[in-house]
């Protein structure tokens, strides 16, 4: 039998015309494919970079290393502000490790912030620190760094007392730690045990002479029993290891105001200020210091500064008011006192030159408010000078205004020594 075959159409064009389909059909199946694995696997990223076409789009969350290493490099900086920052976010992402714990810790200290009144639970740096401390401990009981860091916080608030026994907890852990060494140094030499101070100050200096703590710690109570130029060197030092720290700079400027090396002090301040501009400690130190050279209005413009970035600092307003009575601008001077005194200081000196200068503007009323600011500042147990010029403001009061002639002094109470701290800073 015959087949007949149709010539109208090529014989191979059916069977090419199948395949190229076939070839095209199952190409395009691949592309489609690997486009829908490609947008399935990159659709997160693709609704991100949508969301942030219209400002939505979280900001990715750093892994607690990268935090902790920003930390690092700010805190080598003497960048302290971002260094808490950076520490702060390693931390609660790792509340329980004790190396973001410590550095976060001793950032704060470094910083050492008073409490903001206006946070909904006012702390201060070094209470902050003093309850990392405290979780440090929980979670590292067999760590110096925890002991460490709860004792200088504590240290710090002015409890040397309580730090002692805790840092010893620390010493039998590790009894070469250099920074628990010095913070041993500053506990006891806060007490009025000076030897041992000394003792556990150069021993962290020869435990690591490249720590700025051991250094510090050793000056201070070198300081104490009056061997200032040896202070002098061991701060020199520290700042030496780093010079980006600006707690050595102020403790190096105290001394140097003590040795009556002004222009040397201010050179230190000047130091802090490049180093972290908006530091209104600096700023009120270098009001103090020119106040003391007499140099009075530059001395108010650095106090300005350092108001116009804490407007609750009460040390920079007892140091305004002293300024604006020098320059016999009583009335400024009243308001400075006033809210110095608002803003939670005790100071003396709030109290009995806001006395002064009430008498200096004179009138019944301004007599009566002088009376009763240095009556009340006679009280606070002054020390002999300013008892003197108290004393002097009230004879003054009795001998000018008619209400208060014949007046009785009142008695100066007897007095109580207090040590204190002197030219650190």
């Amino acid at each position: 039998m015959q087949i007949k075959r149709d010539y109208s159409q090529p014989f191979f064009s059916t069977r090419r015309r199948s395949r190229v389909t076939g070839r095209f059909l199952f190409f395009y199946g691949v592309v489609i494919g690997a486009f829908l694995v490609f947008v399935s696997a990159q659709f997160g990223r693709l609704q991100m970079a949508a969301l942030g076409v219209v400002g939505l789009a979280p900001t990715p969350t750093a892994f607690a290393s990268t935090w902790a290493t920003q930390g690092y490099d700010f805190f080598l900086k003497g960048n302290m502000e971002e260094a808490a920052v950076a520490y702060g976010q390693a931390v609660s992402q790792e509340p329980n490790n004790i190396n973001y714990i410590y550095e976060y810790g001793r950032t704060l200290i470094e910083l050492n912030r008073a409490a903001n009144p206006l946070q909904s639970r006012p702390q201060s740096d070094a209470e902050i620190a003093s309850e990392l401390g405290d979780h440090a401990i929980d979670v590292a009981p067999q760590d110096v760094r925890a002991y460490t860091l709860k004792a200088s916080a504590l240290v710090l608030l002015g409890d040397s007392q309580s730090a002692i026994p805790l840092a010893l907890k620390g010493y039998e852990l590790n009894s070469g730690f250099a920074s628990l060494l010095a913070v041993l140094a500053r506990a006891y030499t806060d007490i009025g045990r000076y030897q041992q101070g000394l003792d556990y100050g150069l021993a962290a200096v020869e435990a690591d002479p490249k720590n700025v703590d051991a250094h510090r710690g050793y000056a201070i109570a070198l300081i104490w029993v009056g061997e200032r130029d040896q202070a002098i060197r061991e701060l020199e030092d520290a700042i030496n290891i780093n010079p980006n720290l600006t707690a050595p700079y102020f403790e190096l400027a105290g001394q140097y105001k003590g040795a009556n090396r002004i222009e040397d002090a201010i050179a230190a301040y000047e130091k802090v200020m490049s180093i972290q501009p908006r530091n209104p400690k600096g700023l009120l130190r270098m009001c103090e210091t020119y106040t003391q050279v007499g140099q009075n209005e530059q001395a108010e413009g650095y106090c300005d500064d350092a108001l116009a970035i804490d407007e609750n600092y009460a040390d920079a307003y007892k140091a305004r008011g002293g300024v604006r009575f020098r320059r016999r601008n009583y009335e400024g001077a009243i308001e400075d006192f006033e809210k110095c005194l608002s803003n939670n200081s005790q100071a003396i000196e709030c109290y009995y030159q806001q006395g002064l200068a009430y008498y200096y503007i004179g009138g019944a009323a301004n007599c009566d408010s002088a009376w009763n600011l240095l009556s009340q500042s006679l009280t606070m147990q002054p020390e002999p000078t300013i008892a003197d010029i108290i004393q002097t403001g009230l004879r003054l009061v009795t001998d000018n205004c008619v209400n208060y002639t014949n007046q009785a002094l009142p008695v100066l109470p007897t007095p109580t020594i207090v040590p204190t701290l002197i030219g650190t800073g």
